[in-house]
C-alpha cells in the first residue's frame, strides 16, 4: 500500500538492484522514454519532419492528379479531355480555374470549361499538363532508381574489395564527373532519346551514378573494418554474402536518401534536355517539352509557360524535402526518441 501511494504522488521508490539515486528517475526528471525498434525510430523521426511531411503530401498530390485525371493506359480519368484532340477557343484560350470566393470579389471557386487554358491549336492545357507530369515522374523513377542501384553496386564494389578494382571503377567515375552532367546526358539522349521514354529514363540512369558511388564507397570503406565483418571473413563467408548481408542494410540510410536525391535530379535534368529538344520526342510529351514549345508565349500567354513550371518546382521542391527527412530520419546520432 505504501508503495502504490508513492507511485501514485509522483515519486521514485527506491528498490532493491535500483542503482539509481531518487533524484535520477526518467519521472523525477519529466521524461518518458519508451523502448523502440529501429524502423519505429526512423518512421517517428520523418514523421516529426514537417517539411518531408509536407513534401510527401506535395508529392502524391501530384502523383495521384495527374493519374487520376487524364487515367493511365487502359484506365480512364475523371476528366472528360484529352490531351490530344484540340476544340474551339473558349475565351481567347484563358484559363476557366477561379479559386476566388464570390463574398470577396471574385467568381466563386471552380473548374471551368478549360481550368488551364488551352493551347495555340485548342487543346485542354489541364490535360496535356497532366501527361507531361506523368511522362516526367516516370522518367524520373526510372532514373533514379538507375543511378541508385548502378552507384550502389560499383561503390559497394570499390571499397570492398580495394586494389586494382577499386582503382580502375574510381578512374572511370572521376573522369565521367569532370564531363558536364548537362553536356554528356545531352550526348546520350541523341542516340537514344527516340527509342521511348523507358529508354532514355535507362540511360540518364546510367550517367548519373557516380554521386552515389562516391557515397556509398565511402561508407563501405568504414564498415568493411569492423570486428562484425572480420567475424564473418573468419568463418569463411563469402564476400557476396557480406556485402548484401552486412554491409548493404548498414548503408541502407545512405541508398534510400539517394534514391529522392537522384530524383529530384533526374526531373530537373529531363525538364532541361526536352527544353533543349533532346528528351522525350512527339507525340508524346513532358513538362520541360510542354515550356520549350510554348516559351515564346511567355509575353502574350503567360499561362502556356508557368503551369507546367509550377508542376516541376513542385516536384522537384518536394522530393528534395522527402530527401531530408530521410538523411534526418536515418541519422545514427538521433537515437531517442521522446514523447
Amino acid at each position: 500500500m505504501a508503495q502504490t501511494a508513492a507511485q501514485s504522488a509522483g515519486t521514485h521508490t527506491v528498490t532493491p538492484g535500483d542503482p539509481r539515486p531518487p533524484g535520477d528517475s526518467d519521472a523525477a526528471q519529466g521524461l518518458d522514454i519508451k523502448a523502440r525498434t529501429q524502423s519505429q525510430l526512423i518512421v517517428r523521426r520523418f514523421l516529426r519532419h514537417r517539411g518531408a511531411v509536407a513534401g510527401m503530401i506535395l508529392l502524391g498530390f501530384v502523383l495521384v492528379l495527374s493519374v487520376s485525371s487524364i487515367g493511365l493506359g487502359p484506365i480512364p480519368g475523371w476528366w472528360d479531355k484529352n490531351y490530344v484532340n484540340s476544340a474551339d477557343l473558349v475565351n481567347k484560350g484563358r484559363p476557366t480555374l477561379s479559386v476566388v470566393p464570390g463574398f470577396l470579389g471574385g467568381g466563386g471557386m471552380h473548374l471551368g470549361e478549360h481550368p488551364f487554358g488551352q493551347d495555340n491549336i485548342g487543346r485542354d492545357y489541364f490535360a496535356l499538363t497532366m501527361r507531361g507530369t506523368q511522362i516526367s515522374l516516370l522518367i524520373a523513377f526510372i532514373t533514379g532508381v538507375v543511378a541508385t542501384v548502378t552507384g550502389t553496386l560499383i561503390g559497394a564494389a570499390a571499397g570492398f574489395f580495394r586494389g586494382r578494382l577499386e582503382a580502375v571503377l574510381m578512374r572511370i567515375t572521376d573522369v565521367m564527373i569532370t564531363i558536364p552532367t548537362i553536356l554528356f546526358a545531352a550526348m546520350v539522349a541523341v542516340m537514344w532519346g527516340n527509342k521511348g521514354v523507358a529508354v532514355l529514363g535507362l540511360v540518364l540512369g546510367l550517367v548519373t551514378w557516380t554521386q552515389v558511388a562516391r557515397l556509398v564507397r565511402g561508407e563501405v570503406l568504414s564498415i568493411r573494418e569492423k570486428e562484425f565483418i572480420e567475424a564473418a571473413r573468419s568463418v569463411g563467408t563469402s564476400a557476396a554474402r557480406i556485402i548484401v548481408k552486412h554491409i548493404l542494410p548498414n548503408v541502407i540510410g545512405i541508398i534510400i536518401v539517394s534514391v529522392t536525391l537522384a530524383i529530384s535530379a533526374a526531373v530537373l535534368l529531363e525538364s532541361a534536355l526536352s527544353f533543349l529538344g533532346l528528351g522525350v520526342q512527339p507525340p508524346d510529351t513532358s513538362l520541360g517539352r510542354i515550356i520549350n514549345e510554348y516559351r515564346t508565349a511567355m509575353v502574350t500567354r503567360p499561362w502556356l509557360f508557368y503551369w507546367p513550371g509550377i508542376f516541376i518546382i513542385a516536384i522537384a521542391l518536394s522530393v528534395n524535402f522527402i530527401g531530408d527527412g530521410l538523411r534526418d530520419a536515418f541519422d545514427p546520432r538521433q537515437n531517442r526518441v521522446r514523447d
